[in-house]
């Protein structure tokens, strides 16, 4: 039996939190096309927009898959896979990518999932080997397809896509208007829901400032670490072009003194995850990425995106700006500009940054504790919870957010505790089993 209607927006709201959908939610709630495009910017929302068509595509449970997501990354993967999960009740959802292990995954589909959100590359490897025949699926999503393109997964893409002959339901998704639609599915007619610029549904924006930084120097190392300390206790993403260059920017705010972290696709993932982790709960609040951070990262309540580099593209433009005013909280956008720069014409700024607050420390309180077991090791948040207080004798209110996984957890506790909270867990025992617990660096 197909979910319907009110039990999807009842999931959506007790078990999301979200008690009303934004413009463009409801816009793809209301569609009756079977062939839709989405055009929505970073931050509108638009997981559970395709997943108010998606979910109500599917019947019940039937042993063999129902519906495909494609995404471009392991983190929108993981993102994406989090939410279906909390609101497809009844409907199992695995998550397959690149980085994960390959053992649990072939492990997951011996049952075959109803929905299978993965990447390009490991969904044709799993269907290669005879792991999972995506042949029944009924529906299917290519999400933040440009991404995909730009990052060279057409052929993959075409390769899986020609395998499904049985949809009756595709969803395309793109923070920017694709040359052509692909041509390896059927999305004839398609309705053309455009939400992006100034059609962005307002309900996901808040008021965003445009400032301008100027920097004496051509290298703004020195106008950054200047920046950042007048923006102490905010939590802020600083893009640059390279992975060169993030690694000297990182490396010099590290040397100033300052709680960064570090992103970019030539780290291995379990760094990246680390980073993403410690930005989220608040260990490292300055972020140092490339472009692969601006777009399909679970990363909550940016205060501040910093262009050290000017965006190569207006696409570049609005995909680090949607880090901030999300989710209809304010938020800065600040481009540090040296003399006699070049501005690209898409990037605007709407006044100058004047705030210099002298002897302002941009510092962390937090650090974050490493667990060497999850969710599949039967244990939860509660029991890491419980774990730390009555093992590591450390207030319940002391202990930060618990980011829990399937073979693994962080959890961010005060710096000046980790110390002694180490010495007090050493050898300890959590649900009778001994696990291996460490500082998160």
């Amino acid at each position: 039996m197909k979910m319907n209607r009110k039990e999807i927006s009842d999931n959506i709201r007790m078990r999301l939190g979200i008690d009303k959908l934004n413009a463009m939610q409801r816009a793809m709630q209301n569609q009756s096309s079977k062939h839709i495009v989405l055009l929505a910017p970073t931050g509108s929302g638009k997981t559970i927009g395709f997943a108010l068509q998606l979910l109500r595509s599917l019947g019940a449970p039937c042993g063999k898959v129902q519906g495909v997501v494609i995404a471009p990354s392991r983190e929108l993967v993981i993102q994406t896979a989090e939410v279906l999960r909390r609101i497809a009740v009844g409907l199992k959802v695995s998550a397959l990518y690149g980085g994960h292990s390959v053992a649990e995954e072939k492990s997951t589909l011996s049952v075959a999932p109803d929905i299978v959100v993965a990447t390009p590359g490991r969904l044709l490897d799993h269907m290669q080997r005879g792991r999972i025949d995506v042949g029944t699926a009924r529906a299917l999503v290519l999400d933040e397809y440009d991404k995909s393109l730009e990052l060279g997964f057409r052929d993959e893409m075409s390769r899986i896509v020609r395998r499904m002959r049985a949809l009756s339901l595709v969803v395309l998704t793109s923070a920017t208007e694709p040359d052509e639609l692909p041509d390896f599915v059927d999305l004839g007619g398609a309705a053309v829901l455009d939400f992006r610029g100034d059609a962005a549904p307002s309900e996901a924006k808040g008021d965003v400032q445009f400032l301008k930084v100027r920097s004496e120097s051509p290298d703004k190392l020195g106008a950054l670490e200047q920046l950042l300390s007048s923006l102490a206790g905010e939590r802020v993403i600083v893009f640059v072009n390279y992975r060169d260059a993030a690694e000297r920017v990182y490396g010099a705010m590290k040397k100033a003194g300052l709680p960064v972290g570090l992103y970019h696709g030539g780290l291995d993932q379990i760094d990246r995850d680390k980073a993403v982790v410690r930005f989220n709960n608040g260990t490292t609040p300055v972020l140092v990425a490339t472009d692969l951070g601006s777009r399909g990262l679970d990363i909550e309540g940016v205060n501040d995106v910093v262009h050290y580099h000017m965006p190569s593209t207006s696409e570049a433009w609005t995909h680090r700006n949607g880090r901030t005013g999300r989710m209809g909280a304010d938020g800065r956008v600040l481009v540090i500009v040296s003399d006699g720069e070049q501005i690209p014409e898409y990037v605007r700024t709407d006044g100058e940054f004047a705030e210099n607050v002298k002897g302002a420390v941009c510092s962390s309180s937090m650090a974050t504790l490493f667990f060497d077991a999850g969710k599949k090791d039967k244990i939860s948040k509660a029991d890491i919870l419980g774990f730390i207080c009555q093992q590591g004798a450390l207030d319940a209110g002391l202990v930060g957010k618990i980011d829990l996984r399937d073979r693994f957890a962080y959890v961010a506790v005060p710096k000046e505790a980790m110390r002694k909270l180490l010495e007090n867990l050493e050898g300890k025992k959590i649900k009778g089993k001994k696990i291996r617990i460490s500082e998160a660096k």
